[in-house]
């Protein structure tokens, strides 16, 4: 039996990955081989529960410091959200609107242009191709700074555009200054998520959190100090959030040059400016996914400034969605972890394997995710006072917490379904699948309970979680149909059209 304990690749053995005559392909020598091949069928509840318990440690191996490193991240805009409710109510709302709105949207863009990277440098990875993976990297900063540089005037113009879509005129100004400081974070997440996909392709979680642990201690302290201390206000809030995500760009790419890597990083290359059609449809079709996740959540916030009393009603549910954002941050790390090995076992031949790991996830995060819902469900009349010292605002925040921990037992296996689809490379699928399930039902739903029913904030929360129900429902039931023979066949035929040729011999 394979030992799933040990390392996917042994970097000691060299073999030939022979294809069979009638597929027209030669042969190709891979220094990094599979250790122990694929894991034998499973039968019987002795064998689940052992090789569960292997995978398992396989798993949080990779997803334990992707969960630390995520929730360090995710936390400099929450804490900066924070310490801008201890400042005052519309500092409060200009924060959630920049952070929900305009950096929601470009975030959106930009991971997702970044995820791509996941399936290409995961599967390189798992075949031993490991030559690629700068280039893959390189490749997709041009593509995410080109991204950047058209998202600009989104950052630029974003008093009128959020005057538009009917945000109130005192908001709108707020969160416009705000987002006109903000630009430097747009051109960090066009570096970040490139290095963070290549760093984690390779497992090299370790050195992520450790980089986002120390950028997230002093995020706290200079944001206190010039927010609350110095009274810089949001300038101050801005000036700090730039500054630590440059540092995670500029520290994790000091790692990658100081020869961390390998043979994974050998330099700049001008390779990287070629096949950019192939990689700007897959990095397309990979925002796409993304984007229209990250952009069903920041309509709420959107619904919101329509209601009555919008600055009490975008301030509570920005709450509520902060604390969703944090636990989802769990959800998150899983998935990165599941587009690795997925992507790494497909790559590396291994169908049986990358089934099981998705197994193994879903449990884990929904397992976790109810532990959470728990917690916070107990808890509902404590928390909100440390986001808010508006009653108002508190009240309406306790309301929300049994639909609040409902989605987040939700929300905690949709991202490791939609991590597997990273890893296998079925973004455009997904993408097609979250249309229908968003926007043409949830979010109709979500105005219909929130406006016509009048049941305002609850009646939209309500009505999009629903959308969120049949989406997780047809990736699970997308996943249950997955041939995974054919998958990782696939992911040899995309392996070789990206790069394959460069080392075979």
């Amino acid at each position: 039996m394979a030992d799933l304990s040990q390392p996917l690749l042994s970097p000691t053995e060299e073999t030939k990955w022979i294809h069979s005559p009638e597929s027209g392909r030669k042969e190709t020598k891979a220094k990094f081989v599979p250790d122990g091949g694929d894991i034998p069928p499973i039968n019987g509840a002795r064998d689940f529960y052992r090789e569960f318990y292997v995978e398992f440690k396989k798993l949080w191996y990779l997803a334990a410091p992707a969960v630390f490193t995520f929730i360090c991240q995710y936390s400099f805009g929450a804490i900066t959200q924070l310490f801008a409710g201890q400042v005052s109510t519309i500092a409060l709302a200009a924060v959630s609107i920049e952070n929900s709105v305009i950096a929601g949207f470009s975030f959106g863009v930009m991971l997702g242009m970044g995820s791509a990277l996941e399936t290409l440098c995961g599967q390189a990875y798992g075949a031993g191709q490991l030559d690629m993976m700068g280039v893959y990297m390189q490749r997709s900063w041009v593509i995410l700074l080109s991204t950047a540089l058209i998202l600009t005037p989104v950052y630029i113009f974003s008093v009128p555009l959020l005057k538009l879509i009917g945000q109130t005129a005192e908001i709108s100004e707020a969160a416009g200054v705000l987002s006109i400081w903000m630009i430097p974070q747009l051109y960090a997440y066009a570096l970040n998520f490139p290095v963070s996909r290549f760093l984690q392709a390779q497992s090299k979680m370790m050195a992520m959190s450790v980089i986002s642990a120390v950028a997230l201690v002093l995020h706290t302290f200079f944001t206190w100090l010039l927010m609350v201390r110095l009274g810089w206000g949001l300038a101050g809030g801005a000036v700090v959030l730039n500054a630590s995500w440059w540092l995670i760009v500029v520290a994790q790419i000091v790692y990658i040059l100081s020869g961390s890597c390998g043979r994974a990083w050998s330099g700049f290359s001008w390779r990287a400016f070629q096949s950019l059609s192939g990689f700007v449809r897959l990095s397309l079709a990979s925002a796409v996914m993304l984007c229209l996740e990250t952009w069903y959540f920041m309509a709420l916030i959107l619904f919101a400034g329509y209601l009555k009393n919008a600055e009490v009603s975008i301030n509570a549910l920005s709450i509520c969605t902060n604390v969703l954002g944090w636990t989802m941050m769990v959800a998150f790390g899983i998935n990165a972890a599941i587009s690795v090995r997925v992507s790494n076992e497909l790559g590396a031949g291994h169908p049986r394997t990358a089934r099981f790991s998705l197994i193994v996830a879903v449990i884990s995060s929904f397992v976790l995710g109810l532990i959470m819902a728990a917690v916070l469900i107990i808890t509902k009349n404590s928390y909100p006072f440390i986001f808010s010292s508006d009653s108002a605002v508190r009240q309406i925040v306790k309301d929300l917490t049994l639909w609040l921990g409902f989605c987040i037992m939700v929300n905690n296996v949709q991202p490791v379904l939609s991590g597997v689809a990273v890893g296998a490379g079925w973004q455009a699928a997904v993408a097609y699948v979250n249309v229908g399930c968003y926007y043409a039902f949830g979010v109709p739903l979500g105005l219909l309970m929130g406006f016509m029913l009048d049941w305002g904030v609850t009646g939209i929360w309500a009505g999009m979680i629903g959308g969120t129900i049949i989406q997780t429902c047809i990736l699970i039931w997308m996943v249950q149909r997955t041939n995974w023979d054919t998958e990782a066949s696939v992911a040899e035929d995309r392996i070789r059209k990206w790069g394959g040729p460069s080392i075979s011999g």
